[in-house]
């Protein structure tokens, strides 16, 4: 996108890169470049160069130019000569992200190491370390869409499509009534809509009315639920609200958010947000399916980059509540915008933070328990070298849109219709838990969900029908666990899957079903090699032991605890012994009583499988065991 529409407080940030550098030689070109007027002062910086006067000040401030009007072929090939004297890491990571746009990943990938090695506390530096061969991942993935370029774009920038009663709204600079914005040479955007035919086609787009379009920048729009409200963007201009620079008199203004109120079949009683500030951007609005919570982008005090993702509830009165951040799992030190909240509560923005392809890509993410999911690239067709935003979708229908200024449009940024074709790679993970004797749900079950590397990441109760749901990455290795009172917990694993659903059923034995011929039937209690301390695993199964001696106060048990044949005879009947000791006082951590549990060490002398000198892992790992003897009060004698 040519950011034509972020209209922020950049101005002060170029002023302090520019005053430190400008001189008589740059002041025409710096002029411009402040009055964000890029096109005009590339043209001036260029002029510079020809004369002999080229620098690594006018190199950078010529590359900024191109990287902001996104002239990628320009923009590297400046960056090139600015930064063979300068090691500004900013500098180097716009360079990285030019390379991606065009094309040559290698070579992003050289610049983005250097990158991290220069700012290695800087989340997109540690996103790059942990995973440097993303490039080839998010290539390969595979097309999970369809991409269609519309009829109704224009030569102009065309961007932002939501469709709404009928009609596809989105804002346009094709209107050549208005005045030229120096950013891009383009007219300044109005919101206009285009009514859809029932054969998908689109009748000829109108402006809409002219209290919602001024003569300055109108942004995206979402809809409340009823149709009744719609929320859009509009420069602070508006309101004559701006920051006037005292030595350069060049104005600068901010983004602010407006509610309109559909009054028969039109829209009128324009009002202004109040989380609305002089001294900051808040846009591109979206509306959860429930008309409860707006989600936006803004550069306010506290975010992690430049324009972060926040969100923030809609009173009943109308009013916005405290705006929240949607924290450093969304957010970069880089720019989030254009978030689009969809009926199953995905979660979808652009990023030039996160690990892409080039320019802005389309992310997504899902709020689970109060945390954010893993945030995923969308992938290709919907994201290309350039830059795509403002994507939307309806879930039921997997149609949606998506804007971008790739090569092939008709303008400088298009509307992109799109089709899913494929899931997109999260499995959304509904467990049962039943009965294993009657097949009925178990309700307040305890079901944990572990990683590949076994830690816990959540535990959750089932609800009254026995079910609870986690979503996980797919193709992820991940263990499940329930437990509940009166039952023998169980572990499975999480089959790899790339569907979106995947549905798992845990049948769970009564806890006395574990009672058989004088001992208790858990999973072996199995130690690491030469360890006797417990792990993970064995708790999970000695808890079953304390449940039932919770259960019946006069059991007694006895352990008996066994080797592999590794190691001398004497050296294992003593590593026995510390296992059953360890294991005896587990249980009697949980609450047992000392009388009631003790423990042998029997070594190698009783193995489960003599294998000889030809044992497998596995055979070592099976004669590596506990056992559990009821010495007094089998329920079942």
């Amino acid at each position: 996108m040519k950011k034509i529409n972020i209209i922020l407080l950049l101005l002060a940030l170029i002023c302090g890169v520019s005053l430190t550098a400008q001189n008589n030689a740059t002041k025409k070109a710096d002029k411009l470049f402040e009055r964000l007027q890029f096109v005009e002062a590339a043209k001036q910086y260029n002029k510079l160069i020809e004369n002999g006067k080229g620098d690594t000040y006018v190199y950078s401030q010529l590359a900024e130019c191109y990287y902001n009007v996104f002239n990628t072929v320009e923009a590297e090939r400046w960056y090139v000569k600015a930064l063979a004297n300068t090691e500004s890491p900013e500098l180097v990571y716009k360079y990285s992200e030019m390379l991606k746009a065009n094309g040559k990943y290698e070579q992003s990938n050289q610049q983005m190491s250097k990158f991290a090695s220069m700012r290695p506390g800087d989340t997109r530096a540690i996103a790059f370390r942990e995973n440097p061969n993303y490039l080839p991942n998010i290539l390969e993935r595979g097309k999970k869409f369809n991409v269609q370029n519309l009829e109704i774009n224009s030569e102009s920038s065309d961007f932002g499509g939501t469709l709404h009663d009928g009609k596809l709204y989105f804002s346009t600079a094709r209107n050549q009534d208005r005045r030229n914005y120096g950013w891009n040479k383009e007219p300044f955007l109005d919101i206009y809509s285009a009514s859809v035919n029932s054969d998908g086609s689109y009748q000829e787009a109108t402006k809409m009315n002219d209290k919602i379009n001024t003569k300055y920048h109108e942004g995206l729009v979402s809809f409340s639920p009823d149709g009744k409200a719609m929320y859009f963007g509009r420069e602070s201009f508006f309101e004559k609200i701006y920051v006037k620079d005292s030595i350069t008199k060049n104005k600068a203004g901010v983004i602010h958010l407006y509610k309109a109120t559909k009054l028969g079949s039109d829209w009128d009683r324009i009002e202004a947000l109040n989380i609305n500030s002089e001294n900051y951007s808040v846009k591109n609005p979206s509306v959860s399916p429930d008309g409860k919570t707006l989600y936006f982008a803004s550069d306010m005090p506290g975010g992690y980059g430049n324009f972060d993702i926040y969100k923030a509830p809609i009173n009943d009165d109308g009013t916005i509540g405290t705006p929240v951040n949607m924290g450093q799992k969304v957010n970069t030190e880089g720019q989030e915008m254009f978030p689009f909240i969809s009926s199953n509560g995905t979660l979808y923005f652009s990023s030039n933070g996160h690990l892409g392809l080039g320019g802005l890509d389309v992310f997504y993410t899902r709020e689970i328990d109060g945390r954010m999911t893993n945030v995923r690239n969308v992938g290709i067709p919907v994201n290309s070298n350039g830059d795509d935003f403002a994507f939307t979708i309806d879930e039921d229908a997997e149609t949606g849109f998506v804007s971008s200024n790739r090569e092939g449009g008709q303008g400088s940024d298009d509307i992109y219709a799109i089709k899913k074709i494929q899931p997109l790679c999260d499995v959304l993970v509904l467990v049962s838990v039943v009965d294993d004797q009657t097949g009925n749900p178990i309700p307040n079950a305890i079901v944990s969900l572990f990683d590949g590397q076994g830690i816990k990441v959540l535990s959750k109760e089932t609800n009254a029908e026995g079910i609870t749901e986690y979503l996980i990455e797919c193709e992820t290795a991940n263990d499940i666990d329930a437990i509940a009172d009166g039952y023998s917990g169980k572990r499975i694993t999480v089959p790899s899957s790339s569907e979106e659903e995947l549905a798992l059923t845990i049948s769970l034995l009564p806890i006395d079903d574990l009672i058989a011929f004088g001992k208790i039937a858990l999973e072996p209690i199995y130690f690491d090699f030469d360890k006797s301390n417990i792990t993970e695993k064995a708790a999970f199964e000695l808890d079953k032991l304390v449940q039932i001696m919770n259960k019946y106060p006069e059991m007694v048990i006895h352990v008996e605890s066994h080797t592999d044949i590794r190691g001398s005879v004497a050296y294992n009947e003593k590593l026995s012994d510390r296992r059953a000791q360890s294991t005896v006082q587990y249980v009697i951590s949980k609450g047992i009583a000392e009388d009631r549990i003790s423990g042998t060490g029997k070594g190698e002398s009783d193995l489960k499988i003599k294998c000889g000198a030809n044992c497998s892992e596995e055979d070592h790992q099976a004669n590596r065991r506990s056992e559990f003897n009821i010495t007094n009060g089998n329920p079942k004698d």
